[in-house]
């Protein structure tokens, strides 16, 4: 029965030092493999954020299309409003209410 106490044996250390010893060995007896691996990587990494800035610039436009099509929608809208309420006001005989639409609209349409 071994004692919870007791420290792992030398040779479990040696192992793990060996492999680590035997990696950098490889690494550095093929070491343009690696750079070449470490360069392709970030190549990689740069094509994935371009990607992804462009399906959002892409994103973006579209935002952009509808929202100029909402501002030209309700540009429409605030005019027919405003021609139709000075149409109004030149039917009624007092003037009262045209002269305030004037004061409200300067620029007659």
């Amino acid at each position: 029965m071994a004692s919870p106490s007791a420290a792992p044996s030398p040779g479990a250390n040696a192992g793990s030092s060996k492999r680590a010893l035997g990696f950098m060995r490889h690494a550095m007896k093929r070491k343009d493999s690696f750079i070449q691996l470490f360069a392709m990587t970030g190549i990689f990494l740069l094509s994935m954020r371009s990607l992804g800035q462009k399906y959002r610039i892409h994103n973006l436009e579209e935002d952009i299309h509808s929202l100029r099509q909402e501002h030209t929608s309700l540009s429409d809208r605030i005019n027919n409003i405003k021609r139709d309420l000075l149409r109004e006001a030149s039917q009624d005989s007092t003037g009262v209410f045209a002269s305030s639409l004037t004061r409200l609209f300067p620029q007659q349409l």
